[in-house]
Parts: C-alpha cells; structure tokens; sequence
C-alpha cells in the first residue's frame, strides 16, 4: 500500500468520524448552552443540572441519528476498507 491510499483513506476516514460525531457534539453544545445560560439567569450553580440534560439530550440525537451513523460507516467501509483487503 503506498502512502497516497493510507494517507487519502486516513483523511476519508476522519472526514467519516467528523460526520457522525457532529449530530450528537451539536446536541451537546447547545443544551449546554442553554442549561449554562438557565444557571445564569437564575443563580442556582448545582453540577448535576448541567450533567442531566446533556446525558438526555445526547441518548435523544443518538437515537434518531443512528440510523445515518451507521449507514455513513457502512457504507465507508465498503467503499474504502474492503477494497483495500481485498488487494492484498
């Protein structure tokens, strides 16, 4: 295998991770924001409301996002991975 083909499937598989991270990084950032901008407002500084949330909100994306998760590596891994297996 030459550079070229690892460092080209290295960079379509980080491309790949950055895709199905994103939905669930998104989930995260924005119910963080708004659990941080509640505190704010309201003063109440407790660890557990922000952990809560988040963990909710996160299994929520997962779930309707997982569908697309799998598919985008399924299908990553039939278009890059396998014929690289089976070359050699």
């Amino acid at each position: 295998m030459s550079e070229a083909i690892f460092f080209d499937t290295l960079r379509h598989g980080l491309w790949v991770a950055t895709l199905v991270a994103t939905p669930i990084l998104t989930a995260a950032l924005a119910t963080g924001i708004a659990v941080g901008l509640f505190q704010a407002l309201t003063s109440i500084q407790e660890m557990t409301l922000t952990f809560v949330p988040k963990l909710a909100a996160i299994v929520a994306v997962f779930w309707i996002s997982m569908s697309f998760m799998s598919t985008t590596l399924v299908t990553f891994f039939h278009r890059e991975i396998l014929p690289l297996i089976v070359e050699f």
